[in-house]
């Protein structure tokens, strides 16, 4: 019985660990070109690579993180302004909204943030 538990143990050790490896290298070498082509400030470079490796722009911006912050704040953190503003179409916005409510005080305005 202790045998089979050895075996059992050797066998399912490896499946616990390939699970941290979740992107192929190609996409990942793929992404670090975008990343590469966002901290820089030419728009030629981030056209050309966004069309090279057909990058849809609607599904990765929001989604694509580089070191540690997201693709706009990447770029921006990077002093490429210009192509920042090429992806700031992209990114998630904050939804705010006031509602003006009737009460006495007609300068009052409530907020609602979610």
């Amino acid at each position: 019985m202790k045998k089979f538990i050895a075996i059992a143990a050797i066998i399912l050790t490896p499946l616990a660990f390939n699970a941290s490896a979740a992107m192929s290298p190609q996409i990942e070498k793929t992404l670090i070109q975008v990343c590469k082509a966002g901290a820089s400030n030419s728009l030629f470079k981030f056209n050309d690579t966004m069309k090279g490796y057909r990058i849809n722009k609607q599904r990765v911006f929001p989604r694509l993180v580089c070191n540690g912050q997201s693709y706009h704040q990447f770029a921006l953190s990077h002093g490429a302004d210009r192509t920042a503003s090429k992806i700031a179409p992209y990114m998630k916005g904050q939804v705010t909204i006031k509602d003006l409510a009737m009460t006495y005080s007609s300068d009052e305005m409530l907020a609602v943030n979610y």
